[in-house]
């Protein structure tokens, strides 16, 4: 290693070290959220955002300028404010999530993302672990991934592409400033955040997170959903922990500290947090609402249900609408994951309904929730009967489906957790190789291809590939897994493994909910799953109208941050 590497090494850690100390010495006492009284805040209006202009009565591409600032957000009327980062048009009007974005089909919009962040970051972080390094005092990096977008390389936010303040410094594949989402795609629900190598899961814990939606009035109107800002709500969903002054409490030391001094394998908050409020309330009419439903959460799942017994429709999946509306009384939603649900309240009982979890952490097999991490949120239901003109239609969107027939290449992708002589987790891998390795999954531009995903660790990952859009065909338990595993530790190589001996346990089928086109989807422990992914629009045979072949190209990921900050993130390079 070269002296100035190795001086630079020595002011990362040095500054790694500091952080962590500054948020020790602010107070390391840890809140029992339990002294909270749930629902005594009401449930913010995040600001909405256009993504284009009228003129003369004709939408037009706009160009918005969003900063990330540091500021005082408050989570809890009775907890004080906590130091945040955020979102928004200036300092004043940054939010916690950010503003909601919404965008028309076919119209782009271009956003310019500014960096407005201090030097030293208000959480701890780990220099142990791939990480977009930088001079002291330079600044924290930062870039912005839209999360479910279609857009050219250079405007998906790669983790690689970070910048600090003033773009004084900027990673080895930055490109612009202004980074152009074209809106060509199927309508429906995405969120933007930060995707900084290695400070994912800290950025986002700080705040940086927004929903994005896209409107297709010409198709979408005609199914007669709820809708207006208050009968279409995003509810962007997240857990925090906080100490008794407010700050942000994340864990300063590592679950291998002789390894990674801060880096642990997931965050769990007791606080559950709703547009920016913890266990807020919302007072609603006798009717139908409509709710996007985004876990944003770092690592925690949520399995939805209503206390009530009041059931809930899907129309959509990620970022797609299903083919029919599916009703269920419960749903499980993986960080990341959007559900989005109709919500007939006129159909309700009582006055009051608790939106409630119940999914362990880590899940499948971890923690059964507690009193404050089971509670979400709670409905106050007006006593008045109301007109409602909005319906859940017999048939929502169709697209086609997912032909085998058309697959070009098979695929098999190995999910590896690795861990030191104390058992303890040190890092994951996809397939076997850091991030950095050159890339293996090649795909070509507008193909089809088949995935079996191989989870061999004891958790559910949820898998997102960037840029396409997948199927998910069936789960297939393993029978023998350890000793499969042992031959993947070794090889790693499904094939000469010969997985086909192996993935021929039970099957358990998809739900009926998220059997249309996903972005993210739960990869079940010791299971097999198989999915067709498509590199291209599934609205349209068009092309995509940009360059997806261009540098820096594109990435798959587990979506627990914690997992792909280290380092269970792949390239994905898209070829002609």
């Amino acid at each position: 290693m070269d002296y100035p590497t190795l001086l630079l090494n020595k002011v990362v850690t040095l500054l790694a070290l500091l952080g962590a100390l500054t948020c020790i010495s602010a107070s390391d006492m840890l809140l029992n959220v339990s002294n909270l009284h749930m629902f005594v805040d009401e449930l913010p209006e995040i600001p909405r955002i256009l993504g284009y202009e009228l003129v003369h009565g004709v939408p037009k591409s706009k160009s918005l300028t969003i900063g990330m600032f540091k500021k005082k957000w408050k989570f809890h009327r009775d907890l004080p404010a906590t130091t945040v980062y955020a979102y928004g048009l200036n300092h004043e009007e940054a939010t916690v999530p950010g503003p909601t974005i919404e965008a028309l089909y076919g119209v782009g919009t271009h956003v310019t993302w500014e960096n407005h962040l201090p030097p030293i970051n208000i959480l701890p972080w780990d220099p142990t672990i791939p990480i977009a390094l930088t001079v002291a005092k330079e600044g924290i990096p930062t870039v912005v991934h839209l999360h479910g977008g279609i857009h050219a390389p250079e405007s998906d936010g790669n983790a690689y592409a970070w910048f600090t303040s003033g773009f004084r410094q900027k990673g080895p594949t930055w490109t612009n400033k202004t980074y152009y989402y074209p809106n060509n795609q199927q309508p429906g629900n995405l969120w933007y955040h930060d995707h900084a190598m290695g400070l994912t899961r800290i950025n986002l814990l700080a705040g940086l997170i927004g929903a994005y939606i896209i409107r297709h009035p010409s198709i979408e109107s005609p199914l007669g959903l709820p809708h207006g800002d208050e009968f279409d709500l995003p509810l962007v969903v997240f857990d925090r922990s906080f100490r008794t002054d407010g700050s942000i409490y994340m864990n300063s030391t590592g679950n291998n500290p002789t390894i990674h001094p801060q880096w642990q394998p997931e965050y769990f908050g007791d606080a559950i947090v709703v547009n920016g409020k913890a266990w807020p309330r919302l007072t609603v009419r006798r009717r139908k609402y409509r709710f996007r439903i985004i876990n944003a959460s770092n690592a925690r799942f949520f399995r939805f249900f209503f206390t009530n017994g009041l059931r809930f429709t899907h129309v959509a999946s990620d970022s797609a609408y299903i083919e029919k509306p599916i009703t269920a009384n419960e749903t499980l939603v993986g960080p990341s994951e959007i559900t989005d649900i109709i919500v007939d309240f006129s159909e309700s009982e009582s006055r009051v309904a608790i939106l409630a979890n119940d999914a362990p952490y880590p899940y499948p097999s971890g923690d059964m929730v507690n009193e404050a991490n089971s509670k979400v949120m709670k409905f106050i239901i007006l006593p008045n009967e109301e007109v409602d003109t909005s319906r859940i239609p017999r048939s929502l969107l169709s697209y086609p489906d997912a032909s085998l027939s058309h697959a070009t290449r098979t695929r098999y992708i190995a999910m590896y957790e690795y861990t030191s002589a104390t058992n303890e987790p040190t890092h994951l891998y996809l397939n076997g190789k850091p991030f950095d390795a050159p890339a293996t999954e090649t795909p070509k531009e507008g193909s089809t291809e088949v995935w079996y995903v191989i989870n061999l660790t004891e958790d559910n990952h949820p898998l997102h590939i960037h840029l396409g859009l997948f199927k998910v065909l069936d789960q297939t338990e393993l029978v023998d897994p350890e000793i499969f595993k042992d031959c993947m530790t070794k090889l790693n190589d499904a094939m000469k493994c010969h997985v086909e001996r192996y993935a021929r346990g039970k099957k358990v089928g998809v739900p009926a909910h998220e059997k249309g086109w996903k972005n993210v989807y739960k990869m079940m422990p010791k299971f097999v799953t198989k999915i067709v992914v498509r590199f291209s629009f599934i609205h349209t045979n068009a092309s995509y109208g940009f360059d997806a072949t261009a540098k820096p190209g594109y990435v798959y990921h587990c979506h627990i941050l914690d997992h792909e900050d280290n380092a269970m993130m792949r390239p994905l390079k898209i070829i002609k």
